[in-house]
């Protein structure tokens, strides 16, 4: 465990800010059985997909309006109780954990998609719509919403954490992607930042500020998004080679030439192994780039046939191509579910999960020393990546039961974290700091850097009541 989270850890129990019998009594008046002290529903809301154990929180509110909302958080503020707003609960690095107590707010039923501007490209949700149910929305006016985190995670909860994903290569993350937000700040007020416009010069940019906060300094409640036209013509494929490095080489040469490649993924014969198993595959267990093509027909298969020549070059076999529907999302079911896949390889184990993205010429040097490091450990692991944007994830399989296990997986996160900074990278291209990583943001970003995040985040939150114990602690 990190010295940064041990010391959040540390604090946790004296810094708890318990919900009040008068606050409670009022939660339940205007909100009847939807506010919850349940223990069963309480432990649901306070753990992730993180190896991190923390207690549950005090109530969970399942909001469905936001007015409900800002007559939470504003009782909240008064009573000076934390608010930890909570979506699909796939977050890896303890982001709604309830840390110092309080409500965990669930915005789940917040799940209705209110406009598609279908000429403008645009579409405005509220926060508990998942991605899954957009895009099965959007499909029949032949649109789409790229972001894909792999999980089925809510828009809101994608905002928050400046969610990636797949297509970020081609596409961007959510931040090139959400034009502007509707927000309950810490004192229950509810404010509007960016428009439905391309483009703003107006103040500062507080949308760009509210995507990424990891819901520290306001509640979303409403997002306006981009939205983009089906392709005409899209195939996928796979390619296997004789080493990482040469799959991570043949990615290098792609994105260097200017190849608009969709989606370049990465998984390695460990995560290969384990899709097999899970999802019945026959896929040899070699080192696999899964890769997508968007445009017309002509340009797929110009994009195709570059892309080939390239792999070749690195010792790439021929693709094995998937261009029905079925095949492909049967493909990409695969890959979504290599997590998963890989805790059933170690029965009863945890995940300590670390991601870097650097850039993307110095990629293969950084998984290179990554997988060293983990195989003179002796820990088993899996990696996967969106290698196409110099992002990749190491996950080591732990036995709970044996903290020499979680102490080794600990030190090499912090070397492969360390060494994603020296090669002028970031401590985390897509899971977020939350409890974690919040040691590294500091090496990252330096003293200064956080005090200022520190200062903005008070300005915005004097009462420390939104999500307190993320990011940095105060």
């Amino acid at each position: 465990m990190s010295a940064a989270l041990s010391a959040a850890m540390a604090a946790a129990p004296a810094a708890g800010r318990a919900v009040p019998p008068a606050m409670l009594a009022a939660l339940g008046d205007r909100l009847g059985a939807r506010c919850s002290v349940a223990l069963a529903v309480r432990e649901q809301h306070g753990r992730d997909e993180s190896p991190i154990d923390a207690p549950p929180p005090d109530c969970v509110v399942f909001a469905e309006a936001t007015e409900e909302v800002a007559f939470v958080v504003a009782l909240a503020n008064e009573h000076a109780v934390p608010v930890i707003p909570y979506g699909a609960g796939s977050s890896l690095e303890g982001h709604l954990l309830a840390v110092q107590g309080g409500i965990s707010l669930d915005l789940t039923r917040m799940n209705k998609i209110l406009r598609v501007n279908a000429e403008d490209l645009t579409v405005t949700v509220q926060p508990g719509v998942t991605r899954n149910q957009l895009n099965a929305e959007l499909r029949h006016a032949g649109l789409f919403f790229p972001i894909d985190p792999g999980a089925d995670a809510t828009l809101g909860g994608m905002a928050a954490t400046r969610a990636s994903g797949t297509n970020a290569v081609r596409y961007g993350t959510m931040r090139e992607n959400v034009l502007g937000l509707q927000v309950v700040t810490a004192s229950g007020e509810t404010i509007s930042t960016g428009s439905r416009a391309r483009k703003s010069s107006a103040g500062y940019d507080l949308t760009r500020l509210m995507v990424g906060s990891e819901g520290t300094l306001g509640v979303i409640s409403e997002l306006s998004l981009r939205i983009y036209p089906l392709p005409e013509a899209v195939s996928a494929a796979v390619c296997f080679f004789p080493s990482i490095d040469a799959a991570v080489q043949t990615t290098i040469q792609i994105i260097q030439m200017g190849i608009p490649i969709a989606r370049c993924e990465l998984l390695d014969a460990n995560s290969v192994r384990a899709v097999n198993k899970h999802d019945r595959l026959a896929l040899r267990e070699a080192p696999m780039l899964l890769m997508e093509f968007h445009g017309s027909a002509a340009g797929v298969a110009e994009q195709a046939q570059s892309v080939q020549e390239i792999a070749k070059e690195f010792g790439g076999e021929d693709f094995d191509w998937a261009t029905t529907p079925e095949a492909r999302t049967r493909l990409w079911a695969a890959r979504h579910h290599a997590y998963l896949s890989a805790l059933q390889m170690k029965p009863g184990c945890r995940c300590v999960t670390t991601d870097t993205c650097v850039p993307i010429s110095r990629l293969a040097e950084s998984i290179a020393e990554s997988v060293r490091e983990v195989e003179a450990s002796g820990l088993p692991y899996f990696i996967v990546g969106h290698v196409g944007d110099g992002n990749f994830h190491l996950g080591y399989l732990i036995d709970p039961e044996i903290p020499a296990e979680r102490e080794t997986a600990e030190a090499l996160s912090a070397q492969m974290v360390a060494r994603a900074l020296r090669l002028e990278g970031t401590c985390t291209g897509e899971h977020g700091i939350g409890l974690h990583k919040q040691g590294f943001l500091v090496d990252e970003a330096g003293e200064g850097a956080v005090a200022m995040m520190r200062s903005i985040k008070l300005g915005l939150d004097p009462r420390n009541i939104m999500n307190p114990g993320k990011i940095f602690t105060l």
